[in-house]
């Protein structure tokens, strides 16, 4: 089972609630559960750019209270780059269903960033349920192909080992960005009441009370 977040911006927060809703209809029966940080609507308060959408990502995958995240911006780009500025994230630009099955077989990320405007006209519910069947129907690392397994985990496996070198500690990161920008990621009423039952980085969870008083 994998704990899901879907995290969307301010640009496609009208989006959320049919994204949300297409999310849970075709991972729900594969046995995973998702978690919805919003925005919900345009209208939302909680109002959450793409570089948030990065904060809050890497927040809830270094604390452990997500295994995967959803998110995505207008062309996806602004989102992906934000994500994978932090460590503990590895996020795929994904726009096909090929994107997704070959992202989760070769590259074994943990969050994808989907272009929730360009490109996104008729059929482009459909486009997005397909991509979440080839997302998460199978574990991920499975290589592709299968012979390529072994050689794909182990590339893995060095890129993880690099991002630990290349990046610092999330809790020192939390600490020293902006205030106003990390309590604004982090303000979300699902926010709080999922990640502090699900935490287990006790230094994420001490800089994030820091943070949130």
């Amino acid at each position: 089972m994998l704990k899901i977040g879907l995290i969307t911006e301010n640009s496609q927060a009208a989006k959320n609630e049919m994204i949300c809703k297409i999310l849970e209809e075709t991972v729900t029966p594969m046995g995973h559960i998702v978690y919805n940080f919003g925005m919900y609507s345009p209208e939302d308060e909680h109002s959450l750019t793409y570089v948030q959408n990065g904060i809050l990502a890497a927040t809830l995958l270094n604390s452990g209270a997500v295994d995967f995240i959803v998110t995505g911006c207008g062309t996806g780009e602004g989102a992906c780059l934000a994500c994978n500025a932090f460590p503990g994230v590895l996020c795929g630009h994904i726009e096909t269903p090929l994107d997704a099955y070959l992202f989760s077989q070769v590259n074994d990320g943990n969050c994808v960033a989907i272009p929730f405007a360009e490109n996104f006209g008729w059929g482009g519910e459909l486009n997005l349920k397909y991509i979440f069947e080839k997302l998460f129907a199978q574990t991920g690392g499975g290589g592709y192909p299968p012979e390529r397994a072994v050689p794909e985990r182990n590339n893995k496996l060095i890129l993880d080992q690099v991002k630990t070198v290349t990046h610092r500690n999330m809790g020192d990161i939390l600490r020293e960005l902006d205030r106003d920008l990390v309590k604004g990621a982090l303000a979300g009423e699902e926010f709080s009441k999922h990640f502090y039952n699900c935490c287990y980085n006790k230094d994420v969870l001490s800089a994030v009370k820091e943070i949130m008083g």
